[in-house]
C-alpha cells in the first residue's frame, strides 16, 4: 500500500465526518446562507472558528472573482483553499544540517506520543547512517526511560539517562556532552508530558532550552510539538501555549489513523503559523512520514 493510500485510509473517519458536515450544504443554491452554513459546518469539523471564517471569506471572494456558480466548482475550490492554508509555511519533513549537531526537542502533553515518535525518528536516522543519541529527559514518568531504552536498542541509537526524578536539565547537559564527544549528528530529547496549564512544568521546559543555548550554541535546535490527532481543535490552544514557552519550529501529528478530528490539522497550522513536519498514520516505523499538504487535502476530499 502506498503512503497516500494509507493516508486516505487513515483519514476515513475524519473524511466521513467532514463530508457529513459539509455534504448537505453543497446540494443547495449558492447564496449568503450557504456561506453561513459552510462556516458553521467547518467549525463543527474541528477546523477552528478563525480558520473557518477565513476559509469562507476566501471562498466567497474567489467565487466572485472567478464567477464560480456550480457546487462542484466551489467544492474543488474549497479543497484548493485548504491545501493553500496547509502549505502556507512550506512542505513537511524535518530538515537536518549536515555540518552541525541537530538537536530535536520533542514536547507536548501526556499521551501525545513523544517517546514513540522519538523512537521512530531514531530508527529512521540510524537507517540513514547517522549517529543518533537519545536523551531520556522525561524523568517524571517511571516507564519513560525504559520505553526510550527499548527504542534505542531497537534502532541502534545511544541513550543518555539518569535516575527517576533526576533534573531533566542535567540529563540534557550530559546528552549534549555525549553528542559532542561521540560526534553525533542528531540528538533527540524526549521531555516529560507537560500539561500546558502547569507553570512549573513549563518552567522546566524553558530551563532545558537555556541549557541547550548555553552548552550547544552552534547546534541547530528544533523545538517540535507532538500533538495527538484525537484532541481535535484543542491542538490549536496547545500550540499557542507551548509556543509561549519555547519558539516552536514544527509540529508532528500522531494517531491520525482512527480519529474523526483530523480536520483540526488545518486550524492548528493556520492558527499557530508553524508547519506540520511529520504525521503518523499507523504503528509501524514507516508510518511516520513527512507531511505533504496537497496529499492531506486530497485525502480529505477523496471519494470513497
Amino acid at each position: 500500500m502506498s503512503f497516500f493510500s494509507k493516508l486516505t485510509a487513515g483519514l476515513s473517519k475524519t473524511r466521513k465526518g467532514f463530508k457529513n458536515s459539509l455534504g448537505a450544504i453543497f446540494h443547495g443554491k449558492i447564496d449568503e446562507e450557504f456561506y453561513e452554513e459552510l462556516e458553521e459546518a467547518l467549525i463543527l469539523a474541528d477546523i477552528g472558528v478563525e480558520t473557518s471564517m477565513s476559509l469562507c471569506e476566501n471562498l466567497r471572494q474567489r467565487a466572485k472573482a472567478e464567477k464560480l456558480k456550480e457546487r462542484e466548482q466551489l467544492w474543488q475550490a474549497l479543497q484548493e483553499e485548504i491545501a493553500r492554508v496547509l502549505a502556507a509555511k512550506g512542505e513537511g519533513g524535518i530538515v537536518l544540517d549536515e555540518d552541525k549537531l541537530n538537536i530535536l526537542v520533542l514536547i507536548g502533553v501526556n499521551g501525545a506520543g513523544k517517546t514513540t515518535t522519538a523512537g521512530k525518528l531514531a530508527a529512521a536516522y540510524t537507517q540513514e547512517g547517522r549517529k543518533v543519541i537519545m536523551a531520556a529527559a522525561d524523568t517524571f514518568r517511571a516507564a519513560a526511560a525504559e520505553q526510550l531504552a527499548a527504542w534505542a536498542q531497537r534502532s541502534g541509537a545511544d541513550l543518555v539517562r539518569q535516575g527517576e526524578g533526576a533534573d531533566p536539565g542535567a540529563v540534557v547537559f550530559d546528552a549534549i556532552a555525549a553528542a559532542k564527544s561521540r560526534k553525533a549528528q542528531v540528538l533527540l530529547i524526549d521531555t516529560a508530558g507537560r500539561l500546558q496549564n502547569k507553570s512549573n512544568l513549563m518552567a522546566e521546559l524553558a530551563k532545558i532550552g537555556r541549557v541547550i543555548q548555553r552548552e550547544a550554541p552552534d547546534a541547530v535546535c528544533q523545538n517540535i510539538l507532538v500533538l495527538d490527532g484525537n484532541t481535535g481543535s484543542n491542538m490549536i490552544s496547545q500550540a499557542r501555549q507551548f509556543g509561549e514557552t519555547l519558539p516552536l519550529t514544527g509540529l508532528i501529528l500522531t494517531k491520525l489513523d482512527g480519529t474523526a478530528k483530523g480536520g483540526a490539522v488545518i486550524g492548528v497550522v493556520d492558527g499557530s503559523g508553524v508547519p506540520v513536519q511529520m504525521i503518523g498514520v499507523g504503528e509501524g516505523i514507516e508510518d511516520l512520514r513527512p507531511f505533504v499538504p496537497a496529499d492531506f487535502a486530497a485525502a480529505l476530499f477523496e471519494e470513497e
